[in-house]
């Protein structure tokens, strides 16, 4: 058996004919396609530690942080969840610098289709890392804009005609909605738009197809986590979006527990 320790972070993924998938545990990362249909055993130890500051904390907030970096880290700003509220290009940010890498750049507007149509909003290095994250089975680039602010206030225009959340149970039963044509939705949004921002559009509608490394997908989910469950085995049926989706209709969620401190075995 494979033994890892350490504090673990959101997958990392690579798009290939299937996504693969590696979970950094501390120092080392886990191959975790060439762990599905084997059983893996995690336990947690009851440490979590800030995946900005470092430090201890006893609760995790966003996905991560502790309170303090909460309320003063720059990737845990506001405008990370609410993109139009970034004023980094008036000069304002928790930290300009941060904000000059991560907000001052280019950004993509997209659909994306994890069980319904959705909208969102990313940093254009983050294609097609958001995708995955989130699930998705198709995606469409519908815009780019020169700032985190501008995306996010297209983004508002069009949330109110699509929606902005994945159905996460839907997603990981692979219930994806059929018969959506993203280059005529993509179509549909120039006349929802002011026309400042429709100049922000592109005109290429390619798509992009992702498929998950799963061996058999729920028929129903039940959510785990280490805060109720500290210790969490089984065999691994498959990965989607950021979950590790085990036997018994179960999956745990990756992401929600970074900063965590693991113990881990699997097979070698």
């Amino acid at each position: 058996m494979a033994q890892y320790k350490g504090n673990i972070l959101k997958m990392r993924t690579e798009l290939a004919s299937s996504v693969n998938y590696f979970l950094p545990v501390g120092d080392e990362k886990i191959e975790m396609n060439a762990l599905i249909g084997k059983e893996i055993s995690m336990h947690f130890t009851g440490q979590i530690n800030c995946i900005s500051c470092g430090k201890v904390t006893k609760r995790s907030f966003n996905q991560g942080f502790c309170y303090n970096c909460l309320q003063t880290a720059p990737e845990a700003s506001e405008s990370v969840v609410r993109p139009e509220l970034s004023k980094s290009q008036f000069g304002i940010a928790r930290d300009m610098e941060w904000a000059k890498k991560h907000d001052l750049i280019e950004h993509v507007v997209y659909f994306a289709v994890a069980s319904e149509l959705k909208i969102g909003v990313t940093r254009n290095h983050q294609i097609p890392t958001r995708w995955i994250d989130q699930g998705a089975s198709f995606a469409i680039e519908i815009a780019r804009t020169p700032n985190r602010h501008i995306a996010g206030v297209m983004e508002v225009f069009l949330k109110k005609h699509f929606t902005d959340r994945t159905n996460w149970q839907a997603m990981l039963k692979n219930k994806v909605a059929e018969n959506i044509d993203l280059a005529e939705e993509k179509r549909k949004v120039r006349k929802l738009l002011p026309l400042e921002l429709q100049n922000y559009l592109t005109e290429t509608n390619d798509v992009t197809s992702i498929e998950y490394p799963v061996l058999e997908y729920p028929s129903k989910v039940k959510s785990l986590s280490f805060d109720k469950t500290p210790d969490i085995s089984g065999v691994l049926k498959g990965i989607k979006g950021q979950y590790l989706i085990f036997e018994n209709n179960t999956a745990l969620n990756i992401r929600k527990h970074n900063g965590y401190f693991l113990e881990i075995e699997s097979p070698s």
